[in-house]
């Protein structure tokens, strides 16, 4: 079978290896879509912090059982699949905690350890969930984004009937924007400067968008929530100028949570936060029960994903993927390479 290595920033090539055979608790999976993460792009740029090179990428997957080990239940083969790319300890303080996500030793497949794009994957049967019946492959690898938003929603105690803005109109921020609803909130603002994102906000239905460039956040907050302006700011790009237009916009007492792969250190004004009692929250990937969550919230319609898939690339042409990326960064909201059918 062929898998996909990234051998350093922008140079990928295709390694011919067996077909794994599965042991007990093990599925073997045909990879069918991958889709292409803001981090991965990181990565074929080397600007991820936490990845190091030769790597096998992919995350947001969608497969079906192809063959299933010992010891395995509730599968059959045929079934369509997504699988939660976590390896961790199982004994640190954060995973005898429930919080396995942000374990000490985690590693995140296609970025510390091998990830999942090839033709055939060996995987424990514990992260392997099996999807509805009528979600389609494109859908089942959008899963894991979806899930990236459920879980940053879930570090807030709750979003019933509160305004939430939200800073980046990329595929994270269009789904933490969107997921909201499914947690309740009263009404969602989308800010970015890309004037194309921001009408795939409209399209799925957010509610309020602005560009920065256009007008001040501060005037469109207070002109559509009213002076007490957001009360909860989830900040996902991971620059400079959205975490200083988070800080400078929360009102008093606000929680910014964020979202965003910083690829530079940036610089906060503490003493603001401190001054104004800001609560600024990390969100580090997901658990089973976001990934539950992503699943109901595409399967009951709150998320619409079609609008955000973008183009199609066959497995070979990986690389020709990035650069469509690269020159239309704008436009690109989720491009999938296509492993099968």
């Amino acid at each position: 079978m062929l898998r996909q290595v990234m051998l350093e920033p922008g140079v990928i090539e295709f390694e011919n290896i067996p077909v794994p055979k599965p042991k007990a608790g093990q599925l073997v999976v045909k990879m069918l879509r991958i889709g292409v993460c803001g981090s991965d792009i990181h990565v074929n740029h080397g600007m991820h912090p936490y990845t190091s090179y030769p790597v096998t990428q992919g995350h947001e997957v969608s497969a079906v059982v192809h063959e299933i080990g010992p010891d395995v239940s509730g599968f059959a083969v045929g079934d369509l699949v997504t699988i939660q790319p976590q390896v961790v300890c199982g004994e640190c303080y954060p995973c005898t905690h429930g919080e396995y996500h942000i374990c000490d030793s985690l590693k995140v497949m296609g970025f510390q350890t091998t990830g999942m794009a090839s033709e055939f994957f060996l995987t424990d049967a514990q992260r392997v969930l099996k999807l509805p019946a009528g979600m389609t492959p494109d859908e089942g690898a959008m899963v894991e984004p979806v899930a990236v938003a459920c879980h940053a929603l879930g570090r807030v105690p709750t979003l019933e009937g509160l305004n939430v803005l939200v800073l980046g109109a990329g595929p994270i921020g269009n789904l933490v924007a969107q997921s909201a609803k499914g947690f309740g909130s009263k009404s969602v603002m989308i800010s970015d400067i890309s004037d194309q994102r921001l009408d795939k906000a409209s399209d799925v239905g957010i509610d309020f968008t602005i560009n920065p460039m256009k007008k001040s956040v501060g005037d469109a907050l207070v002109e559509k929530f009213g002076s007490s302006k957001a009360d909860v700011i989830f900040e996902c790009v991971g620059a400079q100028a959205t975490i200083d237009t988070a800080v400078s916009n929360a009102r008093k007492g606000t929680t910014i949570v964020i979202v965003g792969v910083f690829g530079e250190r940036p610089v906060v004004d503490l003493g603001y936060v401190q001054d104004r009692e800001l609560k600024i929250v990390g969100t580090a990937m997901y658990q089973t029960n976001d990934y539950l969550k992503a699943i109901e919230l595409i399967e009951n319609g709150t998320v619409k994903l079609f609008p955000l898939m973008t183009k199609h690339f066959p497995f070979m042409d990986y690389k020709k993927a990035y650069t469509y990326i690269d020159a239309n960064k704008d436009e690109s909201m989720k491009v999938f390479i296509d492993i099968a059918d």
